[in-house]
């Protein structure tokens, strides 16, 4: 399922938990790790040694690919480097869509050993703008990094996203034989006064809790009869959050858009918010994603 792993990384990180992740779902899917360097053109990085015009940057990021290849080499994990000049978050996203890509990694805050421009609003960048599924790790202190992941959150607001998003999670479920947790949210605040005035609570409810039965049957469908339901009340990326510290979720599964009407919970915002808060890795799958992709 994930046998071609794009991994974008900045400074050495050899001794990173995100890196050691990478190579053991790469092991799992006897796959490979692509190491790639973006050199940021935006920065002024030429400059001129004995007379010959050098980029700092690029030399920088073969030193970068280098190091962490000789890592995912005492692993055991087949690997290849690369280093290309451009704007990080777009040339990403366009690489993994080239070469083929089956996942992303990337982390979304800086430690000691990892990238300073591969974070944050770049990270974010990338999940919004690819075509490939992209895992996001924190990686602090109390983060958990383990694989192949036996429990799997897939929030849902019933959108289309959201379903692709599901058949990702349940594909990975079935594949790894974990558990799959279908999470609804009844969001009363996200309910504006016209569409108050026309559902009530339980109708709302109803329309929830019909997310995440198209969830359940999707993974009857994929042979995957582990499934528990949760539906719960309050704001999504509270609930996401609570969920997976109740239930020692080891990974999300989430969509980046949703819908736009009454059961509108996996907005861009809750991804993005779940992506940076989440202890535990979150897979996100665009709107123009297919599952198996």
């Amino acid at each position: 399922m994930y046998e071609k792993i794009l991994f974008p990384i900045d400074e050495a990180t050899e001794s990173s938990a995100i890196l050691h992740h990478v190579s053991e779902i790469a092991h799992w899917a006897d796959g490979t790790v692509q190491l790639l360097f973006v050199a940021n053109t935006a920065r002024d990085s030429v400059t001129l040694v004995d007379d010959t015009v050098v980029d700092a940057l690029v030399n920088q990021g073969e030193l970068v690919v280098n190091e962490a290849g000789k890592t995912l080499e005492s692993l055991g994990v087949d690997f290849g480097t690369d280093v290309v000049q451009g704007n990080p978050a777009p040339t990403i996203a366009e690489y993994a869509e080239q070469y083929d890509y089956d996942l992303i990694v990337l982390p979304t805050h800086a430690r000691q050993g990892l990238s300073r421009r591969i974070l944050g609003s770049i990270t974010e960048k990338v999940v919004r703008l690819s075509s490939r599924p992209v895992l996001t790790a924190r990686l602090t202190d109390t983060d958990r990094l383990t694989y192949p992941y036996e429990r799997i959150l897939v929030p849902t607001d019933g959108s289309l996203s959201a379903k692709r998003a599901a058949e990702h999670g349940i594909q990975l479920a079935a594949a790894t034989d974990a558990t799959v947790h279908v999470l609804g949210v009844v969001d009363d605040s996200a309910l504006g006064p016209d569409v108050r005035s026309m559902l009530s609570g339980s109708e709302y409810e109803q329309a929830v809790s019909t997310g995440i039965e198209t969830v359940t049957s999707l993974a009857e469908e994929h042979g995957v009869s582990d499934v528990v339901e949760h539906l719960e009340h309050g704001k999504p990326s509270e609930q996401i959050l609570e969920t997976v510290e109740d239930n020692d979720i080891d990974a999300v599964v989430m969509g980046t858009t949703g819908k736009s009407g009454v059961d509108r919970i996996l907005l861009g915002s809750v991804a993005a918010k779940t992506v940076r808060t989440a202890p535990v890795p979150v897979i996100t799958v665009g709107p123009g994603q297919d599952a198996s992709e």
